[in-house]
């Protein structure tokens, strides 16, 4: 959020100077609670490690022990506890009957007023009607969103009009090299069904 901000004000012809008052949110050792601890969630914890940060999940399936303790992380049986310790919460769950709006008016008064909802998964996973409410009410501090329902979103959307949250157009894989490599995988997935072999990235049905 003050990224986008610092960006229009270093930008704007109205600005005279910098205030020095103008503050954010550490990451580093700060508490970041990830819901959904699959193989991309699992990546996330990765990278918030070399932040110091204290790192809670949430998951259908715990993780075995040892990969907990390679990255540092606790596991949460219930979502609630890690709504309410969690500095930073990070969606990186599938969109299923399960997971849709999962994250409603309850769990988002559950989080610290300090807080700021991340979402990478789908637009869906969040009631987008309570997060607008919460975010104009100060229930939580900010909200960062590569995802909405739908994409893009009306323009008249009350979402829109927010300061305290950052939206992008669905980009988390929109790099040269992220794409070429999904191609690569799904011709060699092709390409394993036509000669008989096993599928390397199978998604098996629940």
């Amino acid at each position: 959020v003050y990224l986008h901000s610092g960006c229009q004000l270093a930008v704007s012809p109205d600005t005279k100077h910098f205030a020095v008052d103008w503050l954010g949110v550490e990451v580093t050792r700060a508490t970041l609670g990830i819901i959904g601890m699959g193989s991309i969630g699992y990546k996330v914890a990765q990278r918030a490690r070399a932040f110091n940060m204290r790192i809670l999940y949430h998951n259908r399936n715990r993780r075995r022990k040892e990969e907990e303790e390679a990255v540092g992380a606790h596991y949460c049986e219930k979502m609630e506890d890690l709504l309410q310790q969690a500095d930073f919460v990070m969606l990186v769950v599938n969109l299923t009957p399960e997971t849709h709006k999962l994250i409603g008016k309850k769990e988002l008064g559950l989080m610290k007023p300090t807080a700021t909802l991340i979402n990478i998964s789908r637009g869906a996973v969040i009631d987008q009607d309570a997060l607008v409410e919460a975010l104009q009410n100060k229930v939580i501090r900010a909200a960062a969103l590569d995802v909405t329902y739908p994409e893009p979103l009306p323009r008249d959307h009350p979402l829109l009009k927010l300061n305290n949250v950052i939206i992008t157009p669905h980009i988390g894989t929109a790099t040269v090299q992220a794409v070429r490599l999904m191609a690569e995988e799904a011709i060699g997935n092709m390409l394993a069904v036509l000669n008989g072999q096993p599928i390397p990235s199978q998604v098996l049905p629940k």
